[in-house]
């Protein structure tokens, strides 16, 4: 395929990213940045995993524009993107976030009731397939995201696909990872996250597009 290298995306530098956020109105937000520091303190190897600040904007945004009824997150972590989903639903919306650790999801729920929507949020503990596996067979989520262990990735999705209404929104997160999906040798994760790709490129159920947002986000409609 032709490409026209002009339109390529420009790195963001740290000036650039500052104008990116503040052309977004994405102010900062002083409960996500205490979440955020949180994190940093407790779980120091892990604060990576915090959702950035486009990122967290784009999934208020996006359901704040689809009005999505059930919305269903694999990966709850300590709660930042729960947070960012929850706080766009429409009267009556839910959401139920699966986890499989008590002192990281322990830390969201704190925040939650801080940010006032522990009342939208149903938090499930146990492996993330599972959890799906148990849920009604017929599709009735509206959006889902998926931010979890990327070997997982793909029965995730395997899950959720049928689950989804027509015309859900899937959400992957670190589908570029780092820029590692097209090294040619990667590591577990990264060859993971390739796979899952891969797969669902080819998946015909659903119109599909990646963004270069963060570390990468798919966005994936049920036909």
């Amino acid at each position: 395929m032709l490409r026209n290298d002009s339109l390529r995306n420009i790195a963001l530098t740290p000036e650039l990213h500052d104008y990116l956020l503040a052309q977004g109105r994405m102010a900062p937000d002083p409960l996500l940045a205490e979440l955020e520091e949180r994190t940093r303190q407790g779980i120091p190897d892990q604060a990576h995993m915090v959702v950035a600040p486009e990122e967290a904007a784009l999934l208020t945004f996006l359901v704040r524009l689809l009005r999505p009824r059930r919305v269903v997150e694999v990966g709850t972590f300590t709660g930042s993107s729960a947070l960012c989903l929850a706080r766009g639903l429409p009267p009556g919306g839910s959401l139920l976030t699966c986890d499989v650790s008590a002192e990281w999801t322990g830390l969201a729920q704190e925040f939650w009731k801080r940010g006032g929507v522990d009342d939208r949020i149903e938090l499930r503990l146990g492996p993330a397939a599972e959890t799906l596996r148990a849920l009604p067979a017929e599709p009735h989520v509206d959006l889902a995201f998926i931010d979890a262990d990327k070997p997982g990735y793909v029965d995730y999705w395997e899950e959720l696909v049928p689950r989804m209404v027509p015309g859900g929104l899937i959400l992957v997160d670190n589908t570029l990872f780092s820029g590692q999906v097209i090294d040619p040798f990667p590591g577990e994760k990264a060859a993971a996250v390739h796979a899952f790709n891969e797969h669902a490129r080819r998946d015909e159920r659903v119109e599909l597009v990646m963004l270069p947002v963060a570390d990468g986000l798919t966005l994936a409609r049920r036909s």
